[in-house]
């Protein structure tokens, strides 16, 4: 078992250093998945407040010129 154990030992490190990368990636996901969901509420309102304001244009009667 000793010749084998060298082997293990040296697995389980570098699964530990796969396990370590694969959560800093899972937050940097995240945390990439916070930021486009931000941006899109930002865009979502912008495009609101945009459709509200051309729908007040073209719902108002024209306005005719003072005499």
């Amino acid at each position: 078992m000793s010749d084998l154990e060298p082997k293990l030992r040296q697995r389980l490190e570098a699964l530990r250093a796969e396990y370590t990368k694969g959560q800093q990636t899972l937050q940097e996901l995240e945390s990439q998945i916070t930021s486009v969901r931000a941006t899109l509420m930002r865009i979502s309102g912008a495009v609101q407040v945009l459709q509200e304001t051309l729908d007040d244009t073209t719902e108002q009667p024209p306005q005719l010129p003072a005499s």
